[in-house]
């Protein structure tokens, strides 16, 4: 059965919507906990620090914070490889390209491959600029806002995020979308709504996620 699911392209559907979809719900409390920053080092770094206490005394320290990271990676690469092997597919089934573009795409639809690639690739950097501190200069352990202040002072940190925030939006602004439409949710009195939604959820995901770096550019956050 899960076999069955996996080859089918209907299935592969599923679990990118899903996975997109827990990704999503990750993003969210994401952004809200970033947002703790403009309340000062005590209240982001201890933000920081119950990350690792949660789940406590019935889990151990940090044991629920690797369960996140577990199951966030595990979406990932389910996102990443089904959208490979559909691209492929769909390839292998239309070997010539068309003489005419889609003229109702959209930017976001159009950039959806591109997108996930740099979101992958950012994915990489901002774990190894922020969780691991392998190509932050002056990281120090256990001083998160710190971190923060550190990343957003450079020009290529604020580069790097900004671009990889805009096109997590146009992701997010699609795949909503087609997420829903995957999974049955849409119809022709829904889709409005559904769009609507995305839309805004992609638009206060951006706004949030880069309020963050503006504020450390101008001095709100220092």
């Amino acid at each position: 059965m899960t076999r069955t699911l996996w080859d089918s392209t209907v299935g592969k559907k599923t679990i990118m919507a899903v996975s997109g979809l827990i990704m999503l719900g990750y993003l969210v409390a994401h952004m809200v906990g970033n947002l703790k920053i403009f309340f000062g080092p005590g209240e982001f770094d201890g933000y920081a620090h119950w990350l690792r206490t949660m789940g406590e005394p019935v889990l151990h320290y940090e044991w629920a914070l690797w369960i996140v990271r577990v199951g966030l990676v595990a979406a990932v690469v389910l996102h990443g490889v089904s959208a490979y092997q559909l691209s492929r597919r769909d390839i292998k089934a239309r070997p010539a390209k068309y003489v005419h573009k889609k003229p109702r795409a959209s930017y976001a639809t159009r950039t959806m491959r591109w997108g996930g690639i740099i979101l992958a690739l950012f994915i990489v950097w901002h774990i190894l600029d922020l969780t691991t501190g392998t190509v932050h200069t002056s990281f120090e352990a256990g001083h998160p806002y710190q971190n923060v202040i550190d990343t957003f002072s450079t020009w290529y940190g604020n580069v790097i995020y900004i671009v990889a925030v805009l096109a997590m939006g146009l992701h997010v602004q699609h795949g909503f979308w087609s997420a829903a439409q995957t999974l049955g949710v849409g119809n022709a009195t829904r889709d409005r709504i559904l769009k609507t939604l995305a839309n805004l959820l992609a638009a206060v995901l951006t706004l949030g996620f880069i309020s963050v770096p503006v504020a450390v550019m101008t001095g709100v956050v220092s």
